[in-house]
């Protein structure tokens, strides 16, 4: 592990002069060890980013992965509108505290009142939010699914605003494509259920929907089509993720195995949160919302250098004909979070079945690598 000696040291004296533990979690100890381990992991992050920000910049792997990257979203924006019949419909023209503020002030609408032609410039359009940066890590949240279906259309029968998802991995040791690892999402339905968990007012074991894992192709490239998720008690909208590094795919089109090396949470203009929340389904929950800024845990998901808020553009000037959502995010894929990502439930033909063993305080912290 890697520490700035003045900062380990300083932070040594400190905890000397406290023999009792610290307490995090009810049962959790947090002593000298995990003070050290935390303060080292934030280092890590800190001159991690540094490097790759500086390595990256000016490779000419990476410029032509993102000339790729904006060809890709350009491509994909036009195919969302023919599938939807709109091509000549005009398109509207796009966090600790201080960093998810930062972020939260900016909007990231790249919709426009302009049709959309071959003239539009892409990279001012479907340029990324980030390149290179480690993504913060955040807690998982107590509804994973273990061994959910392979498919990138995970919508079945929900109603909502219709979103695709695209999502690109960089894995920020190489500042190449993270290739090989699988991406598990997973949502809450516009009026704040979850599927495959058996816990009250949610979906039910036998239930998948808004769930999926797919394989990066071999640009770290993933694609789901979803709905925009609807908010429940306490929490800001957000789309779950997790990256799974090693898994084999199974014939049953199911995975298992490997390890999980990312676990992070998309959050939402709250312009567009706002919006769509005005707008049946969403408008019949009368569970009261959670702004981003008050949410306990929008604050893991933000860094000076990382933006946890994906960049969207409205496919028309309806609602009704979906968003194209897109960020790209960093892993290291050495890293190995299990320990925070314990499953409540696993899938199987028929009806999936609890985790007896599911660690809820577990899943209620992030891991060190947190904004």
């Amino acid at each position: 592990m890697v520490f700035v000696s003045s900062i380990a040291a300083a932070l040594a004296v400190a905890l000397s002069l406290s023999p009792v533990a610290v307490l995090g979690h009810p049962g959790e100890k947090y002593g000298k060890r995990e003070a050290l381990e935390e303060m080292g992991n934030a280092v890590v992050v800190s001159r991690m980013n540094a490097r790759a920000l500086e390595a990256c910049q000016n490779s000419l792997a990476v410029k032509a992965r993102k000339e790729r990257a904006m060809e890709r979203r350009a491509e994909t924006f036009a195919r969302l509108r023919r599938e939807r019949n709109i091509e000549k419909a005009p398109w509207l023209h796009r966090r600790d505290a201080d960093s998810l503020q930062k972020w939260a002030a900016l909007s990231h609408n790249k919709t426009g009142t302009v049709d959309f032609s071959k003239e539009t410039p892409s990279k001012e359009i479907f340029g990324s939010n980030t390149s290179c940066v480690l993504t913060p890590d955040n807690a998982n949240g107590p509804y994973f699914v273990y061994q959910e279906h392979i498919r990138s259309d995970v919508v079945e029968d929900m109603v909502g605003v219709p979103l695709h998802l695209e999502l690109q991995f960089i894995d920020v040791q190489t500042c190449e494509p993270a290739v090989g690892i699988l991406i598990d999402t997973w949502s809450c339905n516009a009026t704040g259920a979850y599927s495959g968990v058996s816990a009250r007012g949610e979906g039910g074991l036998g239930t998948t929907f808004l769930r999926g894992v797919q394989q990066v192709d071999e640009d770290g490239v993933v694609n789901f089509d979803t709905i925009f998720p609807g908010h429940y008690q306490g929490r800001a909208t957000h789309q779950h993720l997790i990256a799974h590094v090693g898994s084999e795919i199974l014939p049953n089109g199911t995975y298992t195995g490997g390890h999980v090396a990312h676990l992070s949470q998309l959050f939402f203009d709250q312009t567009l949160r706002d919006t769509i929340e005005a707008t049946a389904p969403y408008s019949t929950n009368n569970i009261p919302h959670t702004t981003n800024l008050a949410d306990w845990f929008t604050g893991y998901a933000a860094t000076p250098e990382y933006d946890p808020f994906p960049n969207y553009i409205m496919l028309s000037g309806n609602l009704a004909d979906g968003l194209f959502v897109w960020a790209e995010l960093g892993l290291n894929t050495s890293s190995n979070w299990d320990h925070y990502a314990p499953y409540a439930s696993t899938w199987k033909e028929g009806g999936g079945y609890d985790n007896p063993d599911f660690d809820f305080w577990a899943v209620a912290s992030p891991p060190p690598t947190h904004g």
